[in-house]
């Protein structure tokens, strides 16, 4: 919400950090098992688990994005929207994804300064990851 003057005020209810213009902020990631979804997240990417078993809710490790886990919808194996996920070691990350029921779609490749890569988890959406500097 914007006052007049263009500056920002509180969405009533809503907390702060998630709330600014522009912001992504919440996210549904597809399921099939949203209790197996979760715990992959959890393990590799170090996701802060609320909501129940059956229908978890996730912080991500900032607490800039929230999200749940939805079962019934169209998984999304071929990448339209594709987010990715900024981890600090890329290669200790995709030990974790395969570990964890995830498969390597694209190894790790250069872009500029950044290593890149993209990998499937346990419910088959592809996801990325990217990491800045060397490997």
């Amino acid at each position: 919400m914007t006052q007049d003057d263009g500056q920002a005020t509180q969405a009533p209810g809503v907390e702060s950090r998630l709330a600014s213009h522009g912001k992504m902020s919440y996210l549904e990631i597809p399921a099939v098992d949203a209790r197996q979804s979760a715990a992959f997240y959890a393990a590799v990417f170090g996701w802060k688990l609320r909501g129940d078993t059956d229908n978890p809710h996730f912080d991500d490790p900032t607490g800039d994005l929230i999200g749940a886990w939805m079962t019934g919808r169209a998984i999304s194996s071929e990448p339209g929207l594709l987010p990715y996920i900024y981890v600090d070691r890329i290669d200790d990350t995709l030990e974790q994804v395969t570990a964890n029921g995830g498969q390597i779609v694209r190894a790790p490749f250069p872009e500029e300064q950044l290593w890149v890569a993209t990998f499937r988890d346990p419910a088959g959406n592809v996801l990325g990851v990217w990491q800045a500097g060397p490997r």
